[in-house]
């Protein structure tokens, strides 16, 4: 009986540790996208997190997710405490080069376009 319970409790230790990291949803960064933009608010919510992120895997950004992220300087900025730069850094991206060609990700935007995507 001890040897059954030492092992459920090994077990049970070991299934905590090799248990993948915690998803990071960051719903502020969509929110900030649908107030700046709203002429792409449909698409935007059908998209969620594909605007930056290209797959399931969210520690991989597209480019314009990189541009974002790194014009936001921070993880994790709440849209209720940092409206503004979380619509300075969506500026700030709108400047960058996309990967159409002679456009940038602001033209795009203007376009109707969501700006990750292909």
């Amino acid at each position: 009986m001890r040897k059954s319970l030492t092992w459920i409790a090994f077990c049970a230790v070991v299934s905590a540790f090799v248990a993948g990291p915690e998803a990071h949803a960051r719903p502020d960064y969509l929110k900030a996208f649908n107030a700046a933009y709203p002429a792409l608010k449909a698409e935007a919510e059908a998209a969620k997190c594909g605007i930056c992120h290209p797959e399931e895997k969210k520690a991989v950004r597209n480019d314009y997710g990189k541009v974002y992220g790194t014009a936001l300087g921070e993880k994790n900025v709440k849209f209720a405490d940092n409206e503004k730069k979380l619509t300075e850094a969506l500026k700030k991206a709108e400047a960058e080069k996309s990967g159409t060609e002679g456009k940038t990700f602001g033209d795009l935007i203007k376009d109707g376009k969501l700006p990750g995507k292909k």
